[in-house]
C-alpha cells in the first residue's frame, strides 16, 4: 500500500488544498451575496430564476466545503450578511444594474470558477477533494451553457470582432 492510499477522509490535507478550499469558500460567500444583490436588480424572469439557481448551487458547495474544512480543523472565513429582497422598481434607474450587465457578470464568475476548480483538481492529492471539484466543474460548465443560451436568446451576447477572411497577400 502506497503513501496516501488509505481512506481519503482520514488523510491530511496539504497546505495548498487548505488554502485553495478556504479561498474558494471565501469567493463562494461573496458570490452568494452578489447574486442576492443582482436578484434585486433583475427585471427578466429567466435571469432571476438563473440567479436563484446559482445561489442554491453556491450554498450546496458552501456547505460541502465547510464540512471538509471543519473535519480537518480549519477555521472558516466570515460570511457576509444575507441581502434583503427588494423590487427592481424600487432602485433608481441610474443606480440599477441592467439585465445584460448582470448576465455578463454571471458569465465572468462561471469562467473564473471553472479555472479555480481545475486548479484545485490539479493540485489535490486527496481524491475525494479532486472528485468534489470535478463535480463543481461540471456543474459550472452546465451553468455556463445555460447563460450562453440565455444571452443568445435575449440578444445580450456581445461578440468580439469576427475574423472572416485574412487580408490580401497574407499566407498562413
Amino acid at each position: 500500500m502506497g503513501i496516501l492510499s488509505g481512506n481519503q477522509h482520514e488523510e491530511p490535507m496539504h497546505y495548498g488544498e487548505v488554502f485553495s478550499l478556504w479561498t474558494y469558500l471565501t469567493g463562494l460567500k461573496g458570490a452568494i451575496s452578489s447574486y442576492q444583490t443582482y436578484m434585486n436588480h433583475a427585471g427578466d424572469a429567466d435571469l432571476f430564476k438563473l440567479l436563484e439557481d446559482m445561489v442554491d448551487g453556491a450554498r450546496r458547495e458552501e456547505m460541502e466545503i465547510e464540512q471538509v474544512l471543519k473535519e480537518n480543523g480549519v477555521g472558516l472565513p466570515p460570511s457576509p450578511p444575507e441581502r434583503a429582497y427588494s423590487h427592481p422598481e424600487d432602485i433608481p434607474i441610474g443606480a440599477r444594474f441592467n439585465d445584460p450587465e448582470i448576465s455578463a457578470l454571471i458569465a465572468r464568475d462561471i469562467a473564473t470558477g471553472l479555472v479555480g476548480c481545475s486548479q484545485i483538481i490539479g493540485e489535490s492529492t486527496r481524491e475525494d477533494i479532486a472528485m468534489l471539484f470535478g463535480q463543481y466543474h461540471t456543474n459550472k460548465a452546465q451553468a455556463g451553457a445555460k447563460v450562453l443560451r440565455m444571452n443568445k436568446e435575449k440578444g445580450w451576447l456581445v461578440l468580439p470582432p469576427l475574423h472572416m477572411n485574412a487580408p490580401q497577400g497574407v499566407t498562413v
